[in-house]
């Protein structure tokens, strides 16, 4: 990699700390995340260029959250996930319900043809939605954008969201002991890997879920008992922040103000869908009902589960429906597109 392309990536990464730094001396809500994320979105645009970090680093980032949601699986756990059958199949219907009404309105009032409309009303999987997009006749920058809207506007509202409810955990005053940096180390490079392989079978997230899987192993097995090392963990929030925001670099206000009508739109929508469908999670099955609201939210997978861990809501729950959610849009979104085409 050549000096120059550290540039860009450098100067994001600068206003995303700047962001942080702000928010968290504002005592905002999951400041390490939210924070970077408003700054590189206002700063892409205003005209400056913005960039996520070069595709190895942001793979290692992945890693490190990984391995931040999967530190929290015990046995306890293990046993309460009995009950989550009944929330993933919640979840599935709140998926096909957020589906059928976006579209319908997308194509009603804002006159998106069917496939650009149903690519944009898909809760979720972003990265596969828009590389679907550029292999049918939909409209890319729109897709792209209503999306993008979506993740951002999640990521700065639920923890806002929650603050309100008063229902954040109280912070812990004695905080449990961090991984040996040497052990991490092993984790890291563990983790890593088996992203590698699941990418190769063209696992969803697969450096996260890799992550996740290294870290549950370990923790459940008892080798490790320690938790990500705090600082580490504050990096890899601030870079996922700069990663939301400058999806809107060389976005014009234009641009923006076309598509955000439809953004705010099929936001809204799918907050009130799945909060429906997670209440009735909740009434069921008498699971914390902020826990279901952050799995069922229509956000990235990186996103709610990071988010996740920085409210002290239980990660492990929270991603196992977010990655429910991926591998169900990874069967119905190529399904709904060719008979969008079709029509």
């Amino acid at each position: 990699m050549t000096p120059g392309s550290w540039q860009t990536p450098f100067i994001t990464l600068v206003i995303a700390a700047a962001g942080a730094g702000f928010t968290y001396a504002l005592s905002f809500p999951a400041p390490f995340l939210t924070g970077p994320a408003m700054a590189v979105t206002l700063a892409g645009l205003v005209g400056i260029r913005t960039a996520a970090l070069p595709q190895r680093l942001r793979d290692l980032v992945f890693v490190v959250l990984g391995l931040s949601i999967g530190q929290g699986v015990t046995p306890e756990v293990l046993t309460a996930m009995r009950s989550w059958p009944l929330t993933l199949v919640s979840l599935a219907a709140s998926l096909f319900a957020t589906i059928f009404l976006t579209r319908a309105a997308l194509v009603r009032f804002w006159q998106m043809d069917r496939a650009t409309a149903f690519l944009s009303s898909s809760p979720g999987h972003l990265s596969y939605v828009l590389g679907l997009t550029e292999g049918v006749k939909a409209d890319l920058k729109t897709v792209s954008i209503v999306q993008s809207m979506r993740v951002l506007a999640l990521t700065l509202l639920v923890p806002v969201v929650i603050s309100l409810t008063g229902q954040i955990p109280q912070r812990v005053t004695e905080l449990p002991a961090e991984t040996a940096l040497q052990l991490l180390a092993g984790m890291i490079v563990i983790a890593w890997i088996t992203g590698f392989v699941l990418q190769r079978l063209k696992l969803p997230a697969a450096y996260l879920i890799g992550g996740m899987l290294v870290s549950i192993v370990l923790h459940v097995t008892g080798l490790v008992h320690g938790v990500m090392s705090a600082w580490l963990a504050a990096i890899a929030f601030v870079s996922l922040g700069a990663l939301i925001g400058s999806r809107f670099s060389g976005v014009t206000l234009a641009q923006m103000r076309s598509a955000f009508g439809a953004g705010i739109f099929v936001t809204l929508l799918g907050v009130a869908i799945a909060g429906f469908f997670a209440v009735i999670a909740h009434w069921v099955t008498g699971m914390d009902l902020i826990a279901v609201l952050i799995a069922f939210a229509p956000g990235g997978l990186e996103t709610m589960a990071a988010m996740s861990v920085i409210l002290g809501i239980d990660p492990t729950f929270v991603a196992t429906h977010h990655i429910a959610r991926l591998l169900m849009l990874t069967v119905i979104v190529p399904v709904f597109v060719i008979r969008s085409q079709r029509n």
